[in-house]
């Protein structure tokens, strides 16, 4: 169906943002953080589409990169969750956060977010706990001007963080602390560990 939309911002609302396609205009929900930073009215715009499609409604949800749509795909299938509901989570918080909160079993930070519950954090928890890896981390974070392959499984700063979950420490303490400890690019496993130490203790 429609995954793109490439075109122009004709109107910005509360909730969504018209664009237009072509003479063609597309009304679409987006979360209230990236509707920040779609720009000035007349700007052009590239939009990562959704559209759900109901018997009573067809509604098209947009984000600024694919990595928020593919987490708001995984954030729909979660019973209790709807299209409105995982804009709220990706609205109260960035995607890095989320995939941190949800990896930690961090129901307080989840529930924070508009309609999600005690109750509905912790579902979502439990159902995408294994589908939010580490791996998902590695390929879309990027901290300190590291360079994208040398966070690739099988780096040295992979190796990192899978030697410290080893000792005990969670994949999220042990992917915040590899990512901040300010290691050189071309750092080797040891030397990374031995930075990461100190951001741990």
């Amino acid at each position: 169906m429609i995954g793109l939309l490439k075109g122009t911002v004709e109107a910005i609302y509360e909730d969504r943002i018209l664009v237009d396609v072509n003479g063609i205009g597309f009304n679409v929900n987006m979360p209230l953080s990236q509707i920040e930073t779609v720009g000035s009215l007349g700007s052009d715009i590239k939009v990562y589409t959704y559209l759900s499609v109901r018997e009573d409604a067809m509604q098209l949800y947009g984000f600024n990169t694919a990595d928020s749509l593919e987490l708001f795909k995984l954030l729909i299938q979660v019973n209790g969750i709807g299209p409105k509901g995982a804009l709220g989570l990706l609205a109260a918080m960035s995607t890095d956060d989320l995939r941190f909160a949800i990896m930690s079993g961090d129901s307080k930070t989840l529930s924070k977010a508009p309609g999600i519950g005690a109750k509905t954090a912790q579902r979502l928890i439990i159902d995408l706990k294994d589908k939010v890896s580490v791996r998902d981390m590695l390929n879309n974070y990027s901290v300190n001007n590291i360079a994208p392959s040398s966070m690739e499984p099988g780096s040295a700063r992979a190796e990192a963080i899978e030697a410290l979950t080893a000792l005990g420490y969670s994949n999220t303490d042990a992917l915040r602390a590899v990512k901040g400890c300010g290691a050189d690019d071309d750092a080797d496993t040891e030397t990374i560990i031995k930075l990461a130490f100190k951001m741990l203790v």
